[in-house]
């Protein structure tokens, strides 16, 4: 499989696969593809994954499309401005994402849930209970708010993150939270009362523009209900 990522604030990323090659996608992800590529949806590995996947932010079907009788070309495009980043993925590597940011990936990439070991994380840390776990071999795509920005965190070393900016990070990373110090800073800051802190080593993604931020700035602007 090769790849081409196009656009800025919208993009889509074009796949190019040889004969029999498969991708592996969530409902409403493709946005094009030439008459060869065949569909087929599944629960792919099945109820008991299908039901983590939909907890994790992810539909309950997964979409498979696979290049029949000669080579093909399929698009998967990005719901919201932002960026779509590759990775790959292997035993040794491994990634946890936010809700919902997973895109498509070769048929050998496996989404499954993740839980937060902590509750503290899950309960306050604003990236919720449940996230999406990346594991196999292959490569995927993934589809993050805004632009991105990437840190490698040394062993022990920590970064602060508001609450929804966190768009990814190394299974080696460690998630915890941390109180906003001061009544006055909680009260009045409008920062909310805790913060994400991510522990190295291993390597962050940032987003600059969570759906939930652009969300609230705009919720004064829609029409109230009566």
């Amino acid at each position: 499989m090769k790849y081409e990522i196009a656009g800025d604030t919208l993009p889509v990323v074009i796949c190019k696969l040889d004969a029999g090659e498969t991708m592996i996608t969530e409902k409403g992800s493709m946005a094009w593809m030439s008459p060869n590529m065949v569909m087929e949806t599944t629960t792919n590995g099945g109820v008991g994954k299908a039901f983590g996947r939909m907890f994790s932010g992810e539909s309950f079907f997964q979409n498979k499309y696979t290049a029949n009788e000669g080579s093909g070309v399929i698009a998967f495009a990005s719901s919201f401005p932002g960026s779509i980043k590759a990775f790959e993925v292997n035993p040794n590597q491994e990634y946890i994402l936010q809700k919902s940011a997973f895109l498509a990936g070769e048929a050998g990439v496996q989404l499954s849930v993740h839980f937060h070991k902590k509750f503290g994380s899950g309960l306050f840390g604003g990236e919720g209970f449940i996230l999406q776990r990346i594991s196999g071999n292959g490569t995927f795509f993934t589809e993050f708010d805004g632009h991105t920005v990437e840190y490698d965190l040394q062993e022990g070393q920590k970064i602060v993150i508001d609450s929804g900016y966190l768009a990814a990070m190394s299974t080696t990373c460690q998630m915890d939270i941390q109180m906003v110090p001061g009544l006055k800073n909680m009260l009045f800051g409008g920062e909310g009362l805790f913060n994400t802190v991510i522990t190295g080593p291993g390597h962050v993604w940032l987003q600059t523009m969570p759906i939930s931020s652009v969300a609230s700035v705009l919720k004064p602007f829609f029409p109230s209900s009566s």
